[in-house]
């Protein structure tokens, strides 16, 4: 979430995925700062969701250009444009559609079962610690009881 919660970088994660590539272009539709531009798109360079590209040498600029990372992030926009066309679109519908271009079909982003494919909700699903979970916080009393309610 350190690097994902700024309200600025999912935007500009979008905005990539809409084609844009230059600073200027970042900057200009979503009128962000300059310096906040700057720092988010050094940050996902950093992380690694974005790769600079040189398009010219002097002075030199770059394209920011969507890496593996990056583009595997577009599962999570569509799930945050799912619920914002269910909650927040007005009479007017959904301000963006998806379009699968592989079956030709409108459609929208869903959250399912890797396993059975069925969609996954709050009420049928449960976490539990995985194989990464850091074994000094398993045996604190307060983490084992929070999952113990939800295995079974």
């Amino acid at each position: 979430m350190d690097l994902l919660g700024d309200w600025w970088t999912p935007l500009v994660l979008r905005d990539a995925f809409y084609g844009v590539r230059r600073f200027d272009e970042f900057q200009q539709g979503l009128g962000i700062a300059r310096n906040t531009l700057a720092d988010r798109l050094r940050r996902l360079v950093d992380e690694g969701l974005l790769e600079k590209q040189p398009y010219q040498t002097d002075p030199v600029r770059h394209d920011y250009v969507l890496t593996e990372k990056g583009r595997d992030f577009f599962g999570v926009l569509a799930a945050m444009a799912r619920w914002g066309d269910r909650w927040l679109a007005g009479d007017d519908g959904p301000p963006i559609t998806f379009h699968h271009d592989r079956c030709g079909h409108e459609t929208h982003g869903e959250v399912v079962c890797a396993q059975c494919l069925e969609p996954l909700t709050a009420e049928d699903t449960s976490m539990r610690p995985g194989p990464g979970y850091p074994a000094r916080l398993e045996e604190d009393p307060e983490v084992q009881r929070r999952f113990a309610g939800r295995q079974g």
